[in-house]
């Protein structure tokens, strides 16, 4: 008796999961779409596929290019002097202008050397004079026949070693100017400084190495890849002598549209990868591109421009070239084959085989051929 009851539970509990599961079906069945409900219910007749209507609109073709930011201008500081470091007079990370002092070494020491050879200087052109007096009154006298040619020889001599030692005095002073300014290094232009890489105190000299590195943060360079249809097509499109017009995708996501304010491309193509490099210059005013980073960005590839577009999924290709597949008021497929621009973003600009009012399939290709039927339902394809 006791096993007769646990049956009868068991076959109690099993209609009940059975009705729920009726239940939980049927409101599943309730929420889907009509789209969903038409594509589950069709599984086993007509294939079902999504097209779109072909239309007429504005579109700028671009390439899509992987840009490398580099700096203008950036410089490895170091030493031309040598002693000991008595000043580090910025801060690191910090932005710094041309001209500004950022170390100095030993400065009072380099003043006082050319101080030193400054005096040198002023005493051989001291002696210069005198000599120079000398020389003209011994000319005098052996024109007057009152001094010998041996006297004469002899002052043009002292003459001559004077005007030497003068230009070697000021070969020295003028030596000594320049050790002097590279007792203080300065930037060269206006960027950021990096890390201060040898502190107040140690000596250094020419063998030390960077002391800091500079960067120019504005403007900055991208440089990016066109391949040679690329580049054909900009030169042919009337863009030759514009700027370049860019929506450039920093590391997080975010998308700017810069314009260039210097570009030039490099004299060859890569044999390689058919490829050439293409160099464009952009105002940098807020410091977004860093240079070293790597950034995708779209190249306006051509002027803005009426055109038949469709969806890039559409587009099929085989032997005889690139199609798409149609279909009619009938809702049967038709093939027809296309000849295609250039790309637009998530669409492909189409120059030929198509016309406006054309419903083209752009889901469930696999599924269809050439004089097929199908159901079919025009859904908008978001940009």
């Amino acid at each position: 008796m006791v096993m007769g009851k646990m049956d009868s539970n068991k076959i109690i509990w099993r209609v009940v999961g059975v009705l729920v599961c009726i239940g939980i079906g049927w409101f599943l069945k309730s929420r889907l779409t009509p789209n969903m409900a038409a594509m589950m219910a069709g599984a086993g007749g007509d294939p079902f596929v999504v097209f779109e209507t072909v239309a007429e609109e504005d579109v700028t073709p671009y390439s899509s290019v992987i840009g490398h930011v580099e700096a203008i201008n950036s410089v490895n500081l170091q030493p031309q002097v040598s002693g000991y470091l008595e000043e580090v007079k910025f801060d690191e990370g910090s932005e710094v202008n041309e001209g500004d002092v950022l170390f100095v070494i030993e400065k009072q020491r380099y003043q006082a050397t050319a101080d030193l050879r400054k005096a040198e200087l002023d005493a051989a052109k001291a002696s210069l004079t005198k000599i120079e007096k000398d020389y003209r009154r011994q000319k005098s006298l052996n024109q007057q026949k009152y001094a010998s040619e041996a006297r004469l020889d002899e002052a043009y001599s002292n003459l001559l070693r004077a005007q030497a030692a003068v230009k070697q005095a000021e070969a020295n002073y003028n030596l000594a100017k320049i050790d002097l300014e590279h007792a203080e290094i300065k930037a060269p232009f206006s960027g950021k400084i990096g890390k201060a890489k040898v502190t107040e105190g140690n000596f250094v000299s020419s063998a030390t190495g960077v002391l800091a590195s500079i960067v120019q943060m504005n403007p900055v360079r991208v440089t990016f890849s066109m391949t040679d249809k690329e580049i054909t097509n900009v030169l042919q499109s009337g863009m030759r002598n514009e700027h370049v017009s860019a929506r450039i995708e920093l590391p997080n996501g975010k998308v700017v549209r810069m314009d260039s304010i210097n570009e030039f491309m490099d004299n060859s193509i890569d044999t390689n990868t058919a490829t050439i490099a293409v160099y464009a210059e952009f105002m940098n005013d807020d410091e977004l591109l860093i240079p070293g980073s790597y950034v995708n960005m779209k190249i306006d590839a051509g002027k803005a421009q009426k055109a038949i577009t469709v969806s890039q999924s559409a587009i099929g290709q085989d032997a005889d070239g690139n199609y798409v597949m149609l279909v009619n008021k009938d809702n049967v497929v038709e093939q027809r084959r296309v000849a295609l621009g250039e790309a637009a973003g998530s669409r492909q600009i189409v120059t030929g085989g198509l016309e406006v009012g054309d419903n083209v399939i752009i889901q469930g290709l696999q599924k269809v051929a050439d004089g097929k039927k199908v159901r079919a339902e025009n859904i908008k394809v978001e940009e």
